[in-house]
């Protein structure tokens, strides 16, 4: 038998991601800061939250497996990285949509499995390089499906792919949330049958 499994997050995304595998699990929020890190890269801030995450709640539940996992978008911004957020309102959406328009944005996906002291973690990068976007074309993708809690402001699973001319990825699961393919091989290192 499988000890407990928590996965520290209340997002629909990863839990319906996780669901997959059939395997009993809990969510827990992490209630970990997120606040931005001056300097700090995109991917190191998708495995720093991940680790935060999955030993914030790996420290209150002995003896669980937690699974933490946080994604940070970006598009290159000059010599930098712009950090693309969920947007959380339709002008926000649309303005992050027509950045990426024409432009490869790069989706760090950080996962990371505690289990009290022992901690394990992985980041997997996704490129989506986007079509050229019209203004009329991002409102109607708006309209018809609303992705204002998602980084970058589109489902993947969706319509979204409406909007892109090619997918860059070793795991199409790391766009939506959470890296399947890893996860459940790290599962399965340490024991879990999946």
């Amino acid at each position: 038998m499988n000890p407990p499994i928590i996965l520290a997050s209340t997002s629909p995304h990863r839990r319906s991601l996780l669901e997959r595998l059939g395997l009993p699990f809990a969510c827990v929020a992490s209630e970990v800061d997120e606040a931005l890190v001056s300097g700090e890269l995109p991917p190191d801030r998708a495995l720093r939250l991940a680790r935060a995450k999955a030993g914030a709640v790996a420290r209150l539940h002995p003896g669980a497996i937690v699974i933490g996992s946080d994604q940070v978008a970006s598009i290159e911004d000059g010599a930098a990285a712009k950090i693309l957020r969920k947007p959380g309102d339709r002008d926000t959406c649309r303005s992050q949509l027509l950045a990426m328009s024409g432009r490869t944005a790069q989706f760090d996906t950080g996962v990371a499995i505690a289990r009290d002291a022992a901690l394990i973690a992985h980041l997997e990068p996704t490129a989506v390089r986007f079509r050229t976007l019209q203004v009329n074309e991002v409102d109607s993708y708006m309209d018809r499906e609303p992705s204002f809690d998602c980084a970058g402001g589109f489902k993947c699973e969706g319509l979204g792919v409406t909007l892109f001319e090619a997918i860059e990825s070793r795991d199409p699961t790391a766009l939506i949330g959470l890296p399947l393919i890893w996860l459940c091989a790290a599962l399965r290192e340490i024991g879990v049958k999946v």
